[in-house]
């Protein structure tokens, strides 16, 4: 599978690209800010989240943002990351230009008032209570990029480090924001589906060509240097289930680290019949549920194995479980068979995903800001490459106790 695109970049340094979809019967645009919470300052962060909020509550020419798309039979809705904050909207294909002309509405005129500014702040304060602090194991993210991250600005969650945080945003803070961030330059917009390319190129110049250019400012962050010691976590919850969560350091999303640590993933915790599945919960049953995933963020990110243990398996025990299973991965070379069931599993879940035009518009548009547009059809000859000899060598770079994080997590 191959996905055609055109890329092109606007005099003001938006960028543009546009995917033709003929089974498609809707639209997606998709606007992405390359600003996450890594930009933020330590001492207002949550800022990029908050903002995604803000974005909602209407411009000066349309108050009620939703209620617009409504209209015109389009959903909408957007996520914030520690690297980006993504905005899309799908919308029935003759109605297109209503989701550009309102895109680039936000882009110019937000409404960014006290009084909008005080509801979200609310909004946000009450995401970060019911989620992150009233919800069993809603503090674990908090808990481990505060302990993993020293230097870095990943130190955080998206959410933000703490309410005190968020409680001081005000109008200074959130127009400053605005005017450095949300700028044609730092932005790629892309249309995906059954368009006419002609005239949706000249839809887009008509309501974002006028936007000014403006130079983004920066904060330098430095890179988080090598680990060299473990660093454990107690932490005394009541919870359902004791957890453990062992976070470990690995390379960023362009890196072959990325590549090799998501069939890593999949090799050790996706199905029934994966390595840890299979010996930890199934044949050994020390845990009622063990996954890894990947934090998958632009710089160096956190390779994670979280279990939840059974009555009367103790945590270091359940540790040790843990690194038994990673150590035949850093020991023993995966056969053939493993790896090409491997293979084939995380193909079929790229191919998948690519029949969702959404899912399409946000991975063209992060290729784009990462600078290579093409990244989602390259990405598939970039996991075909992985071998059994490059997991072996990064497993053990990465599966080493002094590169690890342990966070054991419920009754102690």
């Amino acid at each position: 599978m191959n996905i055609n695109f055109d890329f092109y970049i606007l005099d003001n340094g938006l960028k543009v690209i546009l995917h033709l979809d003929k089974n498609s019967n809707v639209v997606t645009t998709n606007i992405l800010y390359n600003v996450g919470s890594k930009d933020e300052n330590p001492d207002y962060t949550g800022l990029a989240h908050f903002f995604e909020h803000l974005m909602f509550s209407g411009t000066r020419n349309h108050p009620n943002f939703d209620s617009f798309l409504e209209k015109v039979g389009a959903q909408n809705n957007a996520f914030t990351s520690s690297d980006i904050t993504n905005y899309y909207i799908t919308i029935p294909s003759n109605n297109l230009e209503h989701a550009l002309y309102i895109e680039s509405d936000r882009m110019l005129n937000l409404n960014v008032s006290q009084k909008n500014i005080d509801v979200q702040k609310n909004v946000v304060i009450e995401e970060f209570k019911q989620i992150y602090l009233n919800q069993p194991y809603g503090d674990l993210h908090l808990l481990l990029r505060a302990a993993s991250y020293n230097i870095h600005p990943y130190n955080w969650c998206p959410i933000g480090k703490e309410i005190a945080h968020i409680e001081k945003f005000n109008l200074d803070i959130a127009n400053q924001f605005y005017n450095n961030f949300y700028s044609p330059s730092n932005a790629v917009l892309v249309v995906a589906g059954n368009i006419n390319f002609d005239k949706t190129k000249k839809m887009i110049s008509n309501y974002f060509s006028s936007i000014p250019f403006r130079e983004v400012q920066r904060n330098k962050y430095l890179f988080e240097p090598k680990k060299t010691e473990r660093v454990q976590l107690n932490i005394k919850r009541d919870v359902p289930s004791k957890c453990i969560v062992l976070a470990f350091h690995m390379g960023g999303r362009l890196e072959q680290s990325f590549y090799i640590s998501k069939l890593t993933s999949y090799i050790l915790s996706s199905g029934v019949s994966s390595r840890m599945h299979d010996n930890l919960v199934m044949k050994q049953k020390f845990f009622s549920k063990i996954q890894t995933y990947l934090g998958e963020d632009f710089d160096a990110s956190l390779f994670y194995v979280k279990a939840f243990l059974n009555d009367n398996i103790d945590y270091s025990f359940a540790e040790e479980c843990i690194f038994n299973e990673l150590s035949s991965l850093s020991s023993l070379l995966i056969s053939d068979k493993e790896l090409n069931k491997v293979q084939k599993k995380n193909e079929s879940a790229l191919r998948f995903s690519l029949l969702n035009n959404s899912h399409k518009a946000v991975d063209l548009a992060v290729g784009a800001t990462l600078g290579n547009p093409n990244l989602i059809n390259d990405d598939f000859n970039n996991f075909k490459s992985i071998s059994g000899s490059d997991i072996l060598t990064e497993a053990k770079k990465i599966f080493c106790r002094s590169n690890c994080t342990s966070l054991y997590y419920g009754k102690m």
